[in-house]
């Protein structure tokens, strides 16, 4: 069976790719721009082009026919069209990686089926997802082109700790924080619940699907069976860490309108996703794929990622502006308790 991925070297697809590459099942290409090739398996083919130059693209993809197409950087209603126009008759299944964070925020039931409404008032990103899926499942009802629509929530690697409040940059400042005994925020009052998916329990997920006609015109959440609070989160990294943990709580809301003046968009990220409760029934997934299971619990996958990140610290940048932010927030905070206590 023959596979092509659209960009195919991110935190998602490349678990998958590693999968993929031990099954001799499949003949696996990338399209992409050439980037992270020295990590991408022997045995993968690669294809350099960007899938916005729709000409070049089909020019290089003449005559190729393919089981599944995946695709895991589009992220607008345009980037689908361009899609449709490329691989209609031309693949007999095509996966569109959307967002757990798409479900209506907050769910009337904190548990989250693919029944679950989709809505978020609150981030453009999840929007803009629903809207793919929509004009997707418009042309499988209309002219039957072969959609799986896959809903990851936070998956995460060996390069990737996960957290639900950092800067621009990423998670290494806040990393540094508690390397250096600071408080780290934790938004709402950290008893929230989460998932945490490892990139290579979501390829088992994920593959399972590939090829499989009953996954047409349909749609599936893929994440690990695990949920944490993000007190638990945050005390995991800590203990990974080797550091006592110095939590800091900080309102959901409060972060959002603050957030704005520095840069920051705490209102998609958590007020449209990280700060609600949720807790994925993944039975529909196990039906298809019996075998999907988490085989690396977040105090694992933690461990793994700290030791990656610890011994790569070139890859990773300081952020002194959202380091700052975090001391001023919990400062005036402080403050004003203060104040409130001694009743002035």
């Amino acid at each position: 069976m023959k596979a092509l991925f659209i960009g195919g070297t991110g935190t998602i697809s490349m678990g998958i790719i590693k999968r993929l590459a031990e099954d001799p099942q499949w003949e696996v290409y990338l399209l992409n721009r050439g980037n992270r090739k020295e990590e991408v398996p022997m045995n993968i083919h690669q294809i350099t082009a960007d899938i916005n130059d729709e000409a070049d693209v089909q020019k290089k993809l003449d005559g190729m026919m393919f089981d599944t197409v995946s695709e895991f950087i589009a992220f607008d209603v345009k980037a689908v069209e361009r899609d449709y126009r490329l691989f209609h008759g031309k693949t007999r299944q095509y996966i569109f990686i959307s967002s757990a964070s798409a479900y209506n925020k907050p769910a009337a039931g904190y548990v989250i089926t693919e029944g679950t409404a989709l809505a978020n008032p609150y981030w453009e990103y999840s929007r803009n997802k629903i809207a793919c899926e929509e004009f997707l499942m418009k042309k499988y009802r209309e002219e039957g082109f072969p959609v799986t629509i896959v809903r990851p929530s936070h998956t995460y690697d060996e390069r990737n700790i996960p957290l639900g409040v950092h800067g621009n940059k990423g998670f290494y400042q806040v990393i540094q924080r508690m390397q250096q005994g600071k408080p780290v925020i934790i938004q709402g009052d950290g008893s929230s619940l989460w998932h945490l998916t490892y990139n290579s329990d979501f390829a088992i997920g994920y593959t399972g699907l590939m090829g499989n006609r009953h996954a047409i015109g349909e749609a599936f959440q893929i994440t690990g069976d695990e949920v944490l609070t993000w007190d638990q989160i945050y005390q995991t990294i800590a203990d990974a860490l080797g550091v006592e943990l110095e939590a800091y709580h900080v309102a959901s809301d409060f972060l959002s309108k603050v957030g704005e003046s520095y840069g920051y968009d705490f209102t998609g990220s958590l007020l449209g996703d990280k700060s609600v409760s949720v807790a994925f029934d993944n039975s529909k997934l196990k039906r298809l794929v019996p075998q999907m299971t988490t085989n690396v619990p977040f105090h694992k996958g933690v461990r793994m990622a700290i030791d990656y990140v610890l011994s790569h610290p070139d890859k990773y940048e300081e952020d002194p502006e959202f380091d700052n932010f975090c001391d001023k927030v919990i400062a005036g905070m402080e403050k004003l308790q203060s104040e409130l206590v001694a009743g002035k």
